[in-house]
């Protein structure tokens, strides 16, 4: 009987140690909208709750459930194009591209809507519900290949524009005017660059697999590669996140097919969230959100 009891407590006390190592164990999910060849959001749990049959190069869940995407070249958009579609897929707005490709889109308030033009005339365009152009940035990027001239361009609180230029190999902050009023060379064609409440820029380098990030003077002051990870999970790191808890998630946009598509690393390079499914294709960028399958306002940063 005595045996019996001790027995009794060392599987307790054994239970009570391994609980709280258990819950530290259990993963992040997050739900997220993913753009590129598929374009889709997935719940926390990976359930596709919704699709759209357009590839799509940049996009976001608004306020109101609807989705603002930045779709790809096609015949329907032969330039490529910015539509705001409700859940069933109806298109409330929509403005064509007239260049190569439209690589940009986001809400601006008030109606309007920001985007680029890769082409001949590299540009920025603000443009407000009727289709009108309010604002026009001349951006200086090489023409040679317009695929490769810009991606994730985002407006700054500011009133400037922070832009990756792939092939250039470098982040500008341009003016109203088109001005470069700051720039830092990256090690490998970034794709996407965010302006951090601190002053810091993070940027995403493509086929570098890595993510950097500098200071206001250019100084860089963080990264994560392959090397730091386990099993080397980077491949083409298009999208980037930085969330509110100071994580870091990924996009592997040449990730195939039971290989991870989007990772969630810590600052200091632990890997606490991987997402993974069956689909060829990888994702372009992406957009976490909350549990209710709409934006949070605690992940902001993209």
């Amino acid at each position: 009987m005595r045996a019996t009891h001790t027995l009794a407590i060392g599987i307790a006390i054994l239970l009570a140690a391994l609980a709280p190592n258990a819950r530290a164990a259990d993963p992040v999910k997050h739900g997220f909208l993913a753009t590129g060849g598929e374009t889709f959001i997935a719940d926390e749990v990976g359930k596709v709750t919704w699709k759209y049959p357009h590839s799509s190069r940049d996009g976001w869940v608004l306020d109101s459930g609807n989705v603002l995407l930045a779709l790809s070249k096609s015949k329907a958009y032969p330039g490529g194009a910015v539509v705001e579609v409700d859940k069933d897929g109806k298109v409330l707005f929509e403005f064509k591209g007239t260049q190569s490709e439209v690589n940009t889109v986001q809400t601006l308030g008030d109606g309007k809507v920001l985007l680029t033009e890769a082409g001949a005339k590299p540009r920025i365009l603000e443009v407000n519900r009727d289709g009108k152009v309010t604002a026009e940035v001349p951006l200086q990027a090489q023409t040679k290949d317009h695929h490769l001239q810009t991606r994730m361009t985002r407006k700054l609180a500011n009133g400037n524009y922070l832009v990756p230029q792939l092939l250039d190999r470098v982040v500008r902050e341009y003016d109203a005017k088109g001005k470069v009023v700051w720039e830092v060379k990256t090690p490998h064609m970034p794709f996407t660059a965010i302006r951090l409440p601190d002053g810091n820029t993070l940027i995403g380098c493509t086929l570098g697999n890595l993510v950097i990030e500098v200071d206001k003077d250019a100084k860089e002051v963080w990264r994560v590669t392959n090397d730091d990870l386990p099993n080397k999970p980077i491949n083409d790191a298009c999208g980037v996140q930085r969330l509110a808890n100071g994580n870091t998630v990924i996009t592997s946009h040449h990730a195939t097919a039971k290989q991870v598509k989007l990772l969630e690393v810590t600052r200091e390079k632990k890997v606490v969230w991987t997402y993974t499914d069956d689909r060829r294709g990888g994702i372009h960028h992406f957009q976490i959100l909350g549990a209710n399958g709409k934006p949070d306002a605690k992940h902001p940063l993209r």
